[in-house]
């Protein structure tokens, strides 16, 4: 099977080309940065010709914009809506004229309007707070209006090895810092890359994707606070010094409301796929050893 991964370059992008050298299909990378085979999935024709002259029967899409506070800017916002919502329904477009497959990462970011208190359900009605979400939100829905073949799969507070994100961030802050204050008042789950890529894997190379198009929910078990992911990471890397100190959201002000409570319900992807969910803190921990060996 030939499968397109765009956004090669990204966390979720680097941990699928790691994790899809185990299978037996034929993985293709592309990008519009330096270093990988250059795709602007915001052109169709340019997607189409692509998937056509490459035979590809399924795309995982890891491409988006992911500036949460660089999307509230009104000059960005066609950018962002083009990038989030016109490009994931080209590709779902392109495997619709195909038969084939499209795999979309979207976001717990679709949720934190309402007070949620038990964990989000992917039948719940999205009420995103700002243009981010939004803009995933209008993703989802523009690929289910295409009639392809689909497995939306949202997921939340991803890290890995590769790229800018919280686990390496806090690894550099509490090795250098002597306080540092993280916020305790916005819950959810932490997501290892390697992790949501093996699940995307298993689903697309086992082929049970098959009559069971949807939109599905992934992230590590458990739950916490962005204060407890970081007193985590503090703790498995070993760096104590830094005195890290619980603060609120208030604290931090931001062009956008972040959701307080989005821990996402595992129970569909698990049953439908048989998808293994390791507990978040055993992937930190394997996460920060890699980050530290190499």
């Amino acid at each position: 099977m030939n499968i397109l991964v765009t956004g090669a370059n990204g966390q979720l992008g680097s941990e699928m080309q790691i994790v899809s050298r185990r299978t037996a299909d034929t993985y293709f990378f592309t990008d519009v940065c330096e270093g990988y085979e250059h795709l602007d999935i915001t052109d169709l024709a340019a997607v189409r010709e692509y998937v056509r002259a490459n035979h590809i029967e399924a795309i995982v899409n890891c491409a988006a914009w992911t500036n949460v506070d660089g999307a509230e800017d009104p000059e960005k916002y066609e950018l962002v809506e083009t990038l989030n919502a016109t490009a994931p329904e080209n590709l779902a477009i392109a495997m619709k004229e195909v038969g084939g497959l499209l795999v979309h990462i979207s976001t717990d970011y679709v949720f934190g309007r309402e007070p949620y208190n038990v964990p989000c359900r992917e039948d719940q009605t999205g009420t995103p707070t700002g243009v981010y979400g939004l803009t995933k939100l209008h993703g989802e829905k523009k690929i289910l209006a295409t009639g392809c073949n689909y497995v939306i799969i949202r997921t939340a507070w991803l890290y890995s090895e590769f790229g800018r994100n919280f686990c390496k961030t806090m690894l550099n802050l509490t090795a250098t810092k002597p306080e540092l204050k993280v916020v305790f008042d916005q819950v959810g789950t932490p997501t290892y890359a390697l992790d949501l890529a093996k699940a995307i894997c298993k689903i697309v190379s086992e082929r049970s994707y098959i009559g069971n198009s949807g939109i599905y929910h992934y992230s590590n078990e458990g739950v916490c606070s962005w204060y407890d992911f970081a007193k985590m990471i503090q703790h498995f890397s070993g760096q104590t010094a830094c005195n890290v100190l619980p603060c609120h959201s208030s604290e931090f002000p931001s062009p956008v409301t972040r959701p307080a409570y989005s821990v996402l319900d595992k129970t569909k992807i698990k049953e439908t796929f048989g998808v293994e969910v390791p507990y978040w803190t055993d992937s930190l921990k394997k996460c920060i050893k890699n980050l530290k060996e190499s």
